[in-house]
């Protein structure tokens, strides 16, 4: 698969907005990753808007660790850690350096979870901490031709330990 002309990656500018901005308009982009010659492009349909050190679902809101080191890097930095030792998490990091904020991945096309999609598309650790761009092999592209998506907001996924008001945050997208 190629890119369409219209299906422009998608640079640092448009993730240096709050989280759930991004997490919404990532709704119907591409997730395009390269590995060698092959090139798979699937379209973006759930993802999960962590809003900042604020945000006790967040992984900054007990501060700065080596873990989640990535996501006071510049937007568009890829956040990609081990959940339960098994299971890669793709996020991509917003909004300015410094403020821990991001977006994972939760679902594309025909794959359903975050795991299955980091397996799928044989991400792991190694690409934590890279830019989301052509250069590294997994990037995001907007199609300028489709339509905006309509989308359901809904909590996130797996979140009751950060308590009642932030696991209730609609801060999942999905699209219908």
């Amino acid at each position: 698969m190629t890119l369409d002309p219209s299906e422009k990656p998608l640079r640092g500018t448009f993730f240096n907005r709050n989280a759930e901005e991004v997490a919404r308009d990532l709704i119907g982009c591409y997730l395009v990753r390269k590995r060698g010659r092959k090139v798979l492009k699937s379209r973006i349909r759930e993802t999960e808007a962590y809003v900042g050190p604020h945000d006790l679902a967040c992984h900054a809101s007990r501060g700065r660790t080596l873990r989640n080191e990535a996501m006071f890097g510049p937007a568009g930095t890829l956040y990609v850690y081990l959940v339960y030792g098994l299971h890669w998490m793709i996020n991509v990091v917003t909004g300015p350096v410094d403020f821990p904020a991001a977006v994972l991945i939760r679902s594309v096309d025909a794959i359903e979870g975050p795991g299955r999609l980091s397996k799928a598309l044989g991400v792991t650790g190694a690409l934590n901490r890279s830019p989301a761009t052509e250069a590294s092999g997994l990037w995001f592209a907007k199609d300028y031709r489709l339509e905006r998506l309509p989308i359901i907001c809904t909590p996130r996924i797996g979140v009751n330990y950060a308590g009642p008001v932030w696991s209730a945050k609609a801060f999942r997208f999905v699209s219908k």
